[in-house]
């Protein structure tokens, strides 16, 4: 979304215990500049305004008109922009050059700096009265913190943001990248809760992309947390709403999560189909983030659906790295494209390549609380061994086994559970192995 160089006159600003609207600035800001000047009221107004229509504006009883504003940045010798926002067009311009910076380091992946720039920009005072840039300002700053892997950051920003007045829009946008930061911290009550309060409240709404968007990341919460029933039919729900609105940014959304409920659901080639017509909209139209996380994607399903595949997918995920490295993905994103590239390595025994990325992608994740942590050390205790590395083999699994224990049984741990099962029974742990599956069982509710 965009942002206005202009602050609404319904905009309201909170100071204190007083609440000042913008009508009442501009107002004060015009008796402010008339005493510098050293105009009586009646000086300023003569000959085309009256002085008791210049009263009741600077007193905040009358909002003036455009252009009447217009009239008294002439008649006072001062920027328009100033009497409206506050702040000169000169600081304006500065404030919208930094905004923009900020959006291109976290466009390009250079998501530390954004983190910074978004955070210096916050701290400028001519913000204050700003409404809709400093909304944006904080909104960078929630995308950037979750590019950085601080979701709890993230999730502050966001929840401070929504107890404000918002455009319809931002106020959906907002909730859905809520959603989504819940959904990765593992609070997936918090993040279902988000996704269908605003679906529910906009049921009477005609469907648009940012709906969509929120209903599609609704959907991945469906399926992270293992109800697979509500998420077949919300995917069909969200296929047909997608392919009835016909914008690239719905037929995305619907068709990428719609391929995770297949592959989750056992509909391997079904799943490689949905994936593929989203890249191909994806790359015609969207933006570099979301195509490397969709070509992740695309790629994971051609390595489950077409292993005889595994050398060209793992060419294809080693281009992948450079792509994600290159745009605003977060850290959990690039752990996982390192976690994909390192099992497509070991599918073709290139143990040494393998072991190095799974260490990478482990390295990556927060040291508990994400699944992927667990995926990179079991697929690190399968790697060594495959090499007959018993005891460094042993020893991740233990790490696994550890991971997951303080992990909830949630859809998310089960595979982990699974796989760790059957690397104990290889690694000779029986009884270990029987644990696991109990745990995998557990984790799907049987």
């Amino acid at each position: 979304m965009g942002f206005s160089p202009y602050v609404g006159c319904s905009d309201i600003i909170s100071q204190g215990a007083t609440t000042v609207t913008t009508t009442d600035l501009v107002g004060l800001r015009i008796k402010t500049v008339r005493r510098q000047r050293g105009l009586s009221q009646a000086q300023l107004a003569h000959p085309e305004l009256s002085d008791s229509y210049v009263s009741l504006i600077e007193s905040g009883k009358r909002t003036p008109t455009p252009a009447v504003l217009e009239l008294l940045a002439q008649k006072l010798d001062c920027s328009l922009s100033y009497l409206i926002n506050g702040v000169t067009a000169e600081q304006m311009e500065d404030i919208e050059l930094a905004l923009g910076y900020a959006r291109l380091a976290l466009e390009n992946g250079e998501v530390q700096e954004a983190r910074t720039r978004f955070a210096e920009l916050l701290v400028n005072n001519n913000l204050t009265g700003l409404t809709t840039l400093r909304q944006d300002t904080e909104f960078g700053l929630a995308l950037a913190s979750e590019a950085c892997g601080d979701l709890d950051e993230a999730i502050r920003i966001l929840l401070k943001l929504r107890e404000e007045e918002l455009p319809p829009e931002r106020a959906v946008e907002i909730a859905m990248v809520l959603c989504r930061a819940y959904r990765e911290s593992e609070r997936m009550s918090e993040a279902v809760q988000v996704g269908e309060q605003v679906l529910a409240s906009a049921a009477r709404r005609p469907w648009n992309d940012a709906l969509v968007e929120l209903a599609a990341t609704l959907l991945s919460v469906y399926w992270e947390r293992g109800d697979l029933l509500r998420a077949r039919q919300f995917a069909a729900e969200l296929l047909n709403a997608a392919d009835a609105l016909g914008t690239p940014r719905a037929i995305v959304a619907a068709n990428w999560n719609a391929s995770i409920v297949a592959y989750i659901t056992g509909h391997s080639e079904e799943a490689l189909s949905f994936a593929e017509r989203a890249l191909a909209v994806q790359l015609e139209h969207g933006q570099p983030r979301s195509t490397a996380r969709l070509r992740l994607s695309v790629l994971r399903r051609r390595l489950k659906a077409r292993p005889a595949e595994a050398g060209s997918v793992r060419d294809a995920l080693r281009d992948a790295v450079g792509e994600f490295e290159q745009t605003s993905t977060s850290t959990i994103d690039r752990a996982r494209v390192h976690v994909e590239l390192a099992t497509a390595e070991f599918m073709t025994s290139d143990f040494d390549e393998a072991a190095r990325n799974a260490t990478m992608a482990r390295s990556l994740v927060p040291q508990q609380g994400h699944a992927l942590g667990a995926e990179a050390d079991l697929l690190l205790s399968k790697i060594f061994h495959a090499v007959g590395r018993g005891e460094e083999a042993a020893a991740y699994m233990a790490s696994v086994r550890d991971y997951l224990d303080r992990m909830p049984d949630a859809r998310r741990s089960a595979a982990n559970w699974y796989g760790a099962a059957e690397t104990m029974e290889e690694l000779g742990d029986s009884e270990g192995a029987v644990t696991a599956y109990r745990r995998a069982l557990a984790c799907v509710g049987l």
